[in-house]
């Protein structure tokens, strides 16, 4: 039997084992976590948001980016320290705004094709995630942003996906519980939200039922090639005692290692500019009743204040947003936190905020804000990484076409 190895444990990774298994693969997933999802794939925003699909490469973006670059607490914050990594990047996110129409188009037919397989595999695994399919509330404060959205709408129909236009009123209708005064919004029905983490977690299990074996705790040192085999060296962290390299030898295998993909790639000969962005989130206990009847159940997207948020059931209130370019820095910090707090006292004043849990991750994004499923200069070696914000979002239609891309180099 041919053995693949996936390397990167998250949403991609899980997925990607899952979808080669289904295809009679010997897998084997290695992570330098101690469980799958615990990086990136933990607490993100829980929206499965093809309408949130337009990519970042326009002018609006980097004249808001400038304006907003020394505010502590704005939306997108830039640290200017200088670094090659970044502004190499950068320059090329600038390169690939001639792109922006193209890659928004192509990433709502991606997200649309996630849908199906995406929840068929939930279903026959009997995964519970908090799945909520009542759709998604894009927002909007003001009628400068209401009518550029308008035209984002043109954009994501010409890849499929079909969102109307709601007044003040009808938003009111649609999510009552909002309290904030919004200038107009859309309304995505086919948008659902769930928790990534659960989610990962049950479709990691699943795989192990299947055959599956999970290497956790080792972190990657080496990757070359031995024959007509790839021999990945490691070192396992399972123990107190030093730690000498360790090897598995691999027919194949598919980075989806999230914005370590760029270090592994390196391994192997390739050029994989992701950058990481961070991103923050908050998860709300709701521990009493005023709490649970004041937040909504209709998840919500605020366009100008770049905040989305997801019910977990009927205890949990996920609110996420911001963009922080500097560097592969997972710190908290309170003043970036602080805005989504805000933003709950004032669009949910009944919901306590006091037991909020604050939590940071790092957006694996390539320049053109498009996931890399490829080839590498290697014979069998793979990619399925770079997914920037939307990893949750286009996890399982990008698992299925590695997979074909596997499948058509690589017989089980």
């Amino acid at each position: 039997m041919t053995t693949i190895a996936v390397i990167g444990a998250g949403i991609t990774g899980v997925t990607t084992a899952y979808a080669l298994r289904e295809q009679g693969y010997d897998v084997i997933v290695m992570d330098r976590q101690r469980y799958p999802a615990m990086e990136t794939s933990f607490a993100n925003g829980g929206q499965l948001s093809a309408c949130n699909a337009e990519v970042w490469n326009n002018t609006g973006t980097v004249l808001k980016g400038l304006k907003w670059m020394f505010k502590r607490d704005a939306p997108l914050l830039l640290n200017p320290a200088p670094t090659w990594h970044k502004y190499s990047w950068m320059g090329e996110f600038l390169y690939n705004i001639r792109n922006y129409e193209k890659n928004t188009v192509d990433t709502v037919k991606l997200a649309i094709a996630a849908r199906e397989p995406f929840h068929r595999w939930a279903k026959q695994e009997n995964i519970d995630y908090d799945l909520e399919e009542r759709g998604i509330l894009h927002v909007y404060q003001s009628k400068k942003g209401f009518e550029a959205g308008i035209k984002v709408s043109e954009l994501l129909a010409k890849g499929g996906l079909e969102r109307s236009t709601v007044t003040p009123e009808e938003i009111r209708t649609i999510e009552p519980t909002l309290q904030g005064k919004y200038y107009g919004g859309f309304f995505t029905p086919s948008d659902s939200t769930g928790d990534i983490h659960k989610y990962t977690r049950g479709l990691a299990e699943a795989c192990e039922r299947k055959g599956v074996t999970f290497m956790m705790d080792v972190e990657v040192s080496s990757i070359a090639q031995a024959g007509s085999k790839h021999r990945i060296q490691y070192i396992s962290k399972l123990t107190g005692a030093p730690q000498h390299p360790e090897s598995v030898e691999v027919d194949a295998l598919v980075i989806c290692a999230g914005v370590g993909s760029r270090k592994l790639a390196a391994m192997v000969g390739d050029r994989i500019n992701i950058y990481p962005v961070k991103g923050y989130s908050i998860t709300i206990p709701l521990e009493d009743e005023i709490s649970q009847t004041s937040a909504p159940w209709v998840s919500l997207l605020d366009e100008e204040a770049k905040i989305v948020t997801s019910r977990l059931g009927n205890s949990r209130f996920r609110i996420a947003g911001t963009a922080e370019y500097n560097g592969e820095n997972r710190n908290i910090r309170a003043d970036r936190v602080n805005p989504l707090t805000e933003w709950v006292r004032y669009n949910f004043s009944g919901v306590s905020t006091e037991n909020a849990i604050p939590w940071a991750g790092l957006r694996p994004m390539m320049p053109d804000m498009m996931p890399r499923i490829q080839t590498g200069k290697q014979p069998g070696v793979f990619y399925n990484t770079g997914h920037g914000h939307l990893g949750w979002t286009l996890s399982a239609a990008t698992a299925e076409a590695v997979t074909a891309l596997v499948h058509s180099s690589i017989k089980p």
